[in-house]
Formats: structure tokens, C-alpha cells, sequence
């Protein structure tokens, strides 16, 4: 039988490796009990080392803040342009498309604007690339209207959400706070899982743009189970346990260099 050392190596080595761990798992590989992992896993949390979630251990604590768009912009840049530059690859010339908040979305309406379009429709709530597009030839930008949400420059609610109800288009490009493979896909405020969930509905596939850290973490606004979605643009930061589960799911995974 395994030391308590030795086993506290086996769950972070683990959780180093997959980017979380589930007690049920660990106790059947080292056949112990699942009330000796658990232990195992509080003290490794009371020491700072990683962060108990219902029945699994993760690295750090899952749960993201609602954080302003101007700070989005200047975490992982590079991931996100690269990102944008494939993503903007499955927009085709005479699509109709909604694009949702967010900084990933952002940096993709710049790769849309720098190309040429025969008759590209979009829609969305964000109003700095409302504004971005708007100067972009043989782009037709439809502009949602609604309640200003300030950190996220994007407007939300009733409003929005019945407007709507006039679109129907191909595809859905929007961005994430959270892609936990236990919880699903969500984001930072309710209100905001509300209005994708009805561009969701608007589309005909659905498309999330995010960078690699996004994967594991879980914000307060659930949006859908990852079995909802149809491709993820991710760079190749993501974990292989990541990858793999995603593409248990049914969904396609593309990821950048």
C-alpha cells in the first residue's frame, strides 16, 4: 500500500498531467477508499495545492469573476489572434452570422474586417465591433439593441433577445468564460447565458471561440452542455484529458498552433 506522500505525489502528478482528478478514480487505481482520498485531497487544499469541487480535485479555483473587457483584451493575446485567424476561415462569403462579446469575438471581427466579402451579414450585441465592422465593405451589421452591460460592452436583455426573433442565420461565433467537461459551457453573468441560448436557437451551428484557459473553469451564467455545441477554435495549450473529452462529446475540435 501506497504512503500518504506517495499518494499525495500520485493525486497533483495527476492533476499536473489532466488539470483535475476525480476521488472516485484515484481511489480504484490505488485501491484504497474514497474516505482516505478525500482526506488526502483536504490536506493537499489546506496546504494551497490544489482546490476540492464536488467528489474531484482542480489545480486552482474554478470559478471566474465577471471581469471588465478592456482586461480580457490583454490576457493571452497571441492565443486569441491565432484563434480568430482560423476561425474567420469557417465564415463563408454570403454568410448571415451572429457574433456574441467577448475579447476572442473581438479579435475575430478584426480578421473579418481585414477581408473581402461578397455579402456578408452580422449580428450582435457587442457594440465595439458593432462599431469595428460597421467599417467594413459589403458587411451588412445589425445591431442589437438592449440594457448596456458595462464590463462587457454589450447589451443584454429583453430587447435583445426579441430582436431576435427576425434573424435566421448560419452560425454562431461566441466567446466563454468557462468549458468545464462536468458543467458545460458557461459564462460570467446570467443574463448573458440567456441571450447566447437564444442566438443558439437562431443558428444553425454553433461556434466557441476561446483560448485554452478557459477550459476548467466555470463561470456563475450556465450557457449549455458541451454536447450543445458543434466546433470548438481552441489553441493547443488545451490538455489531451481536454481534448479527448471534448471530442467524446461529439464536438469537433479544432486547435491552432
Amino acid at each position: 500500500m501506497l504512503s500518504i506522500a506517495e499518494r499525495h505525489k500520485y493525486i497533483l502528478d495527476n492533476l499536473n498531467r489532466y488539470g483535475f482528478v476525480r476521488i472516485t478514480d484515484v481511489a480504484n487505481e490505488l485501491g484504497v477508499t474514497k474516505v482516505t482520498i478525500r482526506k488526502d485531497v483536504k490536506i493537499l487544499e489546506s496546504k494551497g495545492l490544489l482546490y476540492k469541487v464536488h467528489g474531484s480535485a482542480r489545480p486552482t479555483n474554478p470559478h471566474v469573476n465577471d471581469t471588465d473587457v478592456h482586461i480580457k483584451d490583454s490576457m493571452n493575446p497571441d492565443a486569441k489572434h491565432r484563434i480568430a485567424a482560423r476561425a474567420v476561415g469557417l465564415v463563408e462569403q454570403t454568410d448571415s452570422i451572429i457574433l456574441s462579446s467577448g475579447s476572442t469575438v473581438y479579435a475575430l471581427g478584426e480578421e473579418i474586417r481585414r477581408r473581402a466579402w461578397h455579402n456578408l451579414n452580422i449580428v450582435t450585441p457587442f457594440l465595439r465591433l458593432g462599431v469595428l465592422l460597421s467599417e467594413a465593405e459589403n458587411v451588412n451589421v445589425v445591431q442589437l439593441g438592449g440594457c448596456i452591460h458595462r464590463k462587457s460592452l454589450s447589451v443584454l436583455g429583453e430587447a435583445a433577445s426579441r430582436a431576435l426573433d427576425d434573424c435566421i442565420c448560419s452560425k454562431l461565433f461566441f466567446g466563454v468564460d468557462g468549458i468545464d467537461l462536468e458543467y458545460g459551457v458557461t459564462t460570467s453573468t446570467i443574463d448573458e447565458a440567456k441571450l447566447v441560448r437564444k442566438m443558439m436557437r437562431s443558428c444553425s451551428r454553433s461556434i466557441v471561440v476561446a483560448d485554452s484557459s478557459k477550459f476548467g473553469q466555470r463561470g456563475f451564467g450556465r450557457i449549455c452542455s458541451l454536447e450543445d455545441i458543434d466546433v470548438i477554435v481552441t489553441d493547443s495549450g488545451i490538455s489531451e484529458q481536454a481534448a479527448l473529452m471534448v471530442e467524446d462529446a461529439g464536438v469537433d475540435l479544432i486547435i491552432v498552433e
